[in-house]
């Protein structure tokens, strides 16, 4: 299963497909007893894709076979114990993807010449993925982190592992070549090579970048390349042999002091818009900003959803399961806002006040 969109991946999801591209969306559940539904849910938005594919006249009888076996191939891959909140199966002639997402999706079926993106990308926006470097004398591990985990990255090369003749801390302490390994010019270029190949990783998929390790180790790595200048570093030894629940808890206080700071940010913009007469709120307003490139931040209540359906002028509320509603509105906001440039922030839920769980700063 997917979890990583990066530009590129996002790029190829959106290159239009033969018709029918088939996406298929539903919740998911990380514990339990919520997720002993979602085995059945999940086979059963399966059958209904199989059934809209049976009665579209403009798909002809090989073509549905074609993308049923796909869908058949992607239900097999599904692993329920990584579920998150979400779950997205994408298949269209020749090929299938099955993505997880860290954020709750309305359960639909979708059939057209492109996947449907706009839950990925909000969901990936709520996330707030970052990179965890760890760095020692001897190895260089990546890690890659969300909402409230992170796991291991083997991607450009990583994990590093230093050549063993390369490094031999105990000869270098008996005959004197070194009093440590971090005054070493072998630990110098060894740290000074994760420094280039993290700094591609962070070229094709930015994020904000922390690094961990001890003290001297974290020094040699500021002296000998260009990332650490535009990173956060994390003194804590040991992480590149630890575990990710090692790695997560090293960071954790990091990360929680960051969006308290963050909320506290946007919270004064939002203030300060109102004074300057650029703020707006309510999923109408905003849904029309969004679509006309207006909208230069976007604050979003972490848990906040709403249907609505479109006259042709405003977004009006609606019910679940109306043929025109839009159960996404608020994931297709978001989409919108960061095709156009807008800086999309989410915070915990109340933490815009008397706003109903959407508000923004206007550009002009």
């Amino acid at each position: 299963m997917e979890h990583d969109l990066s530009p590129a991946t996002l790029a190829e999801l959106r290159r239009p497909r033969p018709y029918p591209a088939v996406s298929v969306l539903t919740p998911t559940h990380r514990r339990e007893p919520d997720n002993a539904q979602d085995r059945v849910r999940l086979r059963n938005v399966v059958a209904a894709a199989k059934k809209q594919l049976e009665d579209d006249p403009a798909v002809t009888r090989e073509r549905r076979a074609e993308v049923c076996r796909e869908l058949d191939r992607a239900l097999a891959e599904v692993d329920l114990t990584h579920a998150e909140d979400g779950m997205a199966i994408f298949a269209a002639p020749g090929e299938h993807q099955v993505w997880t997402l860290a954020r709750s999706v309305p359960e639909r079926v979708v059939l057209s010449d492109t996947f449907l993106t706009r839950n990925l990308v909000a969901a990936q926006a709520a996330e707030r993925p970052f990179w965890v470097l760890s760095v020692a004398a001897d190895r260089v591990k990546l890690w890659s982190g969300g909402v409230d985990r992170v796991v291991e990255e083997h991607l450009g090369g990583f994990p590093l592992d230093r050549p063993a003749e390369d490094f031999d801390p105990e000869r270098q302490e008996r005959i004197g070549d070194a009093p440590s390994t971090f005054r070493d010019e072998g630990t110098r270029r060894f740290l000074r090579d994760a420094d280039t190949a993290m700094a591609g990783i962070l070229r094709t998929r930015p994020r904000p970048l922390y690094v961990t390790g001890p003290e001297p180790a974290l020094s040699l790595f500021t002296e000998a390349g260009t990332l650490a200048a535009g990173a956060v570093l994390v003194p804590h030894g040991g992480l590149a042999h630890g575990t990710p629940e090692a790695v997560w808890q090293a960071v954790r206080q990091v990360l929680d002091d960051e969006a308290r700071g963050s909320v506290e940010a946007v919270a004064r913009e939002l203030d300060a818009a109102r004074g300057r007469k650029d703020f707006a709120a309510g999923v109408d307003e905003l849904w029309e900003s969004a679509h006309t490139g207006r909208v230069r931040l976007l604050a979003v209540e972490e848990n906040f959803k709403v249907t609505m359906r479109d006259d042709g002028e405003h977004l009006l509320p609606a019910l679940d399961g109306d043929l025109d509603a839009r159960e996404d509105i608020v994931d297709e906001i978001v989409e919108q806002c960061l095709e156009t440039g807008a800086d999309v922030r989410f915070v915990p839920d109340g933490a815009l006040g008397d706003v109903e769980g959407i508000a923004g700063v206007l550009r002009y």
